[in-house]
Protein backbone atom coordinates (compact mmCIF):
# COMPACT_ATOMS: atom_id res chain seq x y z
CA UNK A 1 0.00 0.00 0.00
CA UNK A 2 1.30 3.82 -0.55
CA UNK A 3 0.84 6.95 0.87
CA UNK A 4 -2.02 6.87 4.08
CA UNK A 5 -4.83 9.02 3.22
CA UNK A 6 -5.07 12.05 5.04
CA UNK A 7 -8.18 13.08 6.89
CA UNK A 8 -8.39 16.13 8.57
CA UNK A 9 -11.08 16.63 11.35
CA UNK A 10 -11.73 20.35 11.62
CA UNK A 11 -13.88 22.32 13.86
CA UNK A 12 -14.02 26.30 15.08
CA UNK A 13 -10.92 26.83 17.36
CA UNK A 14 -9.32 23.07 17.07
CA UNK A 15 -9.60 22.58 20.63
CA UNK A 16 -12.49 20.71 21.60
CA UNK A 17 -14.36 18.40 18.93
CA UNK A 18 -12.05 17.93 16.07
CA UNK A 19 -9.21 17.25 18.74
CA UNK A 20 -11.58 14.80 20.19
CA UNK A 21 -12.45 13.19 16.73
CA UNK A 22 -8.95 12.92 15.70
CA UNK A 23 -7.80 11.46 18.82
CA UNK A 24 -10.83 8.55 18.07
CA UNK A 25 -10.18 7.94 14.80
CA UNK A 26 -6.54 7.51 15.69
CA UNK A 27 -7.63 5.35 18.59
CA UNK A 28 -9.61 3.08 16.17
CA UNK A 29 -6.85 3.25 13.56
CA UNK A 30 -4.79 -0.05 15.16
CA UNK A 31 -3.40 -0.95 11.72
CA UNK A 32 -2.58 3.30 11.23
CA UNK A 33 -3.07 2.99 7.84
CA UNK A 34 -4.90 6.85 8.07
CA UNK A 35 -3.10 10.04 8.59
CA UNK A 36 -5.35 11.66 10.78
CA UNK A 37 -4.84 15.40 11.50
CA UNK A 38 -6.93 18.24 13.07
CA UNK A 39 -7.58 22.24 12.04
CA UNK A 40 -9.50 24.32 12.62
CA UNK A 41 -11.22 27.38 10.91
CA UNK A 42 -10.48 30.42 13.75
CA UNK A 43 -7.68 29.53 15.93
CA UNK A 44 -5.10 30.77 18.36
CA UNK A 45 -2.23 29.04 16.96
CA UNK A 46 -0.62 26.75 19.43
CA UNK A 47 -2.97 25.98 22.38
CA UNK A 48 -2.70 22.59 23.74
CA UNK A 49 -6.01 21.02 24.38
CA UNK A 50 -7.91 22.51 27.46
CA UNK A 51 -8.55 20.82 30.97
CA UNK A 52 -12.53 19.67 29.69
CA UNK A 53 -11.70 18.31 26.38
CA UNK A 54 -9.09 16.42 28.45
CA UNK A 55 -11.20 15.00 30.64
CA UNK A 56 -13.67 14.11 27.66
CA UNK A 57 -11.33 12.01 25.93
CA UNK A 58 -10.44 10.87 29.25
CA UNK A 59 -13.40 9.12 30.04
CA UNK A 60 -12.98 7.23 26.61
CA UNK A 61 -9.42 5.86 27.84
CA UNK A 62 -8.08 8.44 24.92
CA UNK A 63 -5.34 11.11 25.56
CA UNK A 64 -3.40 13.13 22.98
CA UNK A 65 -0.78 15.23 24.68
CA UNK A 66 1.11 16.65 21.83
CA UNK A 67 -1.86 18.50 20.50
CA UNK A 68 -1.27 22.29 19.67
CA UNK A 69 -4.32 24.28 17.87
CA UNK A 70 -3.65 24.94 14.79
CA UNK A 71 -5.49 26.92 11.54
CA UNK A 72 -6.46 24.95 8.50
CA UNK A 73 -5.05 26.64 5.78
CA UNK A 74 -5.16 25.71 1.60
CA UNK A 75 -1.38 23.27 1.95
CA UNK A 76 -3.73 21.36 4.11
CA UNK A 77 -6.28 20.87 1.68
CA UNK A 78 -4.00 20.31 -1.26
CA UNK A 79 -2.60 17.04 0.53
CA UNK A 80 -5.85 16.06 2.08
CA UNK A 81 -8.07 13.09 0.78
CA UNK A 82 -11.29 14.20 3.07
CA UNK A 83 -11.51 16.92 5.75
CA UNK A 84 -14.34 16.22 8.16
CA UNK A 85 -16.07 19.14 9.43
CA UNK A 86 -18.26 19.60 12.46
CA UNK A 87 -21.15 21.64 11.61
CA UNK A 88 -22.62 23.29 8.39
CA UNK A 89 -20.72 26.75 9.63
CA UNK A 90 -17.86 25.72 8.75
CA UNK A 91 -18.55 23.87 5.58
CA UNK A 92 -19.28 27.58 4.08
CA UNK A 93 -16.27 28.58 5.95
CA UNK A 94 -14.19 26.22 3.59
CA UNK A 95 -16.16 26.96 0.34
CA UNK A 96 -15.19 30.71 0.99
CA UNK A 97 -12.27 30.64 2.23
CA UNK A 98 -10.72 27.42 0.55
CA UNK A 99 -12.86 26.82 -2.31
CA UNK A 100 -10.07 23.87 -3.72
CA UNK A 101 -11.20 21.81 -0.32
CA UNK A 102 -15.24 22.11 -0.79
CA UNK A 103 -14.92 18.95 -3.11
CA UNK A 104 -13.04 17.01 -0.20
CA UNK A 105 -15.18 18.51 2.56
CA UNK A 106 -18.26 17.33 4.32
CA UNK A 107 -19.91 17.34 7.99
CA UNK A 108 -19.15 13.87 10.08
CA UNK A 109 -22.87 13.19 10.61
CA UNK A 110 -23.32 13.32 6.93
CA UNK A 111 -20.22 10.86 5.93
CA UNK A 112 -20.85 8.96 8.97
CA UNK A 113 -24.32 8.41 7.32
CA UNK A 114 -23.32 8.66 3.58
CA UNK A 115 -19.97 7.80 2.81
CA UNK A 116 -19.80 4.33 0.67
CA UNK A 117 -17.56 1.38 2.68
CA UNK A 118 -14.80 -0.21 0.27
CA UNK A 119 -16.49 -2.42 -1.92
CA UNK A 120 -14.13 -5.84 -1.56
CA UNK A 121 -11.87 -5.97 1.19
CA UNK A 122 -10.76 -3.07 3.31
CA UNK A 123 -8.69 -0.70 1.07
CA UNK A 124 -8.70 2.90 1.88
CA UNK A 125 -6.93 3.52 -1.07
CA UNK A 126 -10.07 4.54 -3.15
CA UNK A 127 -11.00 6.89 -0.43
CA UNK A 128 -10.71 9.74 -2.57
CA UNK A 129 -12.71 8.65 -5.42
CA UNK A 130 -16.13 7.37 -2.72
CA UNK A 131 -15.58 11.07 -1.45
CA UNK A 132 -15.69 12.57 -4.61
CA UNK A 133 -18.37 10.70 -5.74
CA UNK A 134 -20.71 12.22 -2.69
CA UNK A 135 -20.40 15.41 -4.78
CA UNK A 136 -20.14 17.14 -1.56
CA UNK A 137 -19.68 20.64 -2.88
CA UNK A 138 -22.92 20.46 -4.41
CA UNK A 139 -24.75 19.84 -1.39
CA UNK A 140 -26.57 22.39 0.61
CA UNK A 141 -25.21 22.07 4.54
CA UNK A 142 -28.14 21.67 6.62
CA UNK A 143 -29.13 21.82 10.47
CA UNK A 144 -29.36 18.66 11.05
CA UNK A 145 -25.55 18.02 10.64
CA UNK A 146 -24.08 20.08 13.46
CA UNK A 147 -22.29 18.72 16.39
CA UNK A 148 -23.07 21.46 19.08
CA UNK A 149 -19.82 23.23 20.05
CA UNK A 150 -19.28 22.50 23.88
CA UNK A 151 -16.70 25.26 24.13
CA UNK A 152 -18.66 28.27 26.28
CA UNK A 153 -19.95 24.77 28.56
CA UNK A 154 -19.94 22.95 31.74
CA UNK A 155 -17.78 19.80 31.52
CA UNK A 156 -21.18 17.61 31.28
CA UNK A 157 -21.00 19.64 27.66
CA UNK A 158 -18.02 18.29 26.63
CA UNK A 159 -18.79 14.88 27.86
CA UNK A 160 -22.42 14.34 25.99
CA UNK A 161 -20.42 15.82 22.71
CA UNK A 162 -17.32 13.28 23.55
CA UNK A 163 -19.98 10.07 23.85
CA UNK A 164 -21.84 11.86 20.54
CA UNK A 165 -18.27 12.05 18.80
CA UNK A 166 -17.36 8.65 19.65
CA UNK A 167 -20.20 7.06 17.73
CA UNK A 168 -20.11 8.96 15.12
CA UNK A 169 -16.30 8.70 14.33
CA UNK A 170 -16.99 4.97 15.07
CA UNK A 171 -19.03 5.11 12.05
CA UNK A 172 -17.18 6.88 9.94
CA UNK A 173 -14.40 5.04 10.94
CA UNK A 174 -16.04 1.98 9.50
CA UNK A 175 -17.08 3.48 6.43
CA UNK A 176 -13.62 4.76 5.55
CA UNK A 177 -12.55 1.01 5.23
Amino acid sequence: MGERPVVYMVCTGNAARSPMAAAMLRSLDTRQRLDVRSAGTLTVEGHPMGTRTRSALARHGLTDHAHRSRQFRAADAAEADLAVVMEPLHLHWMRRNIPEAAPITGSLRRLARDLMPPQGGSAVHDLGQRVRDLELDGLAPEAWEEIVDPGAGEQDDFDRCSDELRLLVAELYRRLG
